[in-house]
């Protein structure tokens, strides 16, 4: 090899340092740009899947869905007892029914007990609960988690989909989305 050879690093060694430094850039731009709220989801504009669920709480009657045909748009609250975030929004929720918000609620894998006592400690907003023990209309609505809220019309169409809980910064635009449904 000659010596003006041994002089020169090939791109080879800078290689390394250029693929660090693209990914670098590539996370600090996933950090600093706002994060997008909105669900593309497929299942909005779409009418709830048909279902009859027995009721997951002693005090309140099961949910199907001819409650949300009835002609004025309702929330749908996928929630379960064990799940912390479902706790974290129920001062909101507990508000929004305060507002005359027609708000029903999925009980995801639970057992009436617990979700007796999960109510008990944060406040029961729900007109009917109905018990899911197998996600099944979970699932058939496109909630991948708990909680997830639904906005539904009165015909019993998805019209607005909320991942995650609703903090108190979400509340007028929820509201805004049950008026947009009620038009």
């Amino acid at each position: 090899m000659s010596a003006e050879a041994k002089k020169k690093p090939g791109l080879a060694i800078w290689l390394p340092l250029i693929l660090f430094a693209g990914f670098f850039a590539l996370v600090i731009w996933g950090l600093v740009r706002p994060a997008d709220r909105e669900v593309a989801s497929a299942f909005i504009g779409k009418p709830l899947p048909a279902f009859d669920l027995p009721p997951a709480s002693d005090d309140r009657p099961g949910l199907s869905t001819m409650v949300f045909k009835a002609g004025k748009p309702r929330l749908l609250n996928v929630f379960a007892s064990w799940c912390v975030p479902c706790a974290v929004e129920s001062p909101q929720l507990a508000f929004l029914a305060s507002k005359g918000v027609e708000i029903d609620g999925v009980a995801i894998r639970d057992r009436k007990p617990d979700v007796a006592r999960f109510l008990a400690q944060n406040g029961n907003p729900f007109a009917r609960i109905g018990k899911d023990d197998l996600s099944q209309v979970q699932l058939a609505i496109g909630s991948s988690g708990v909680p997830e809220t639904f906005v539904v019309d009165g015909k019993g169409v998805i019209r607005y989909q909320h991942i995650g809980d609703i903090r108190a910064e979400d509340v007028p635009m929820i509201l805004r989305k049950l008026e947009e449904a009620g038009q």
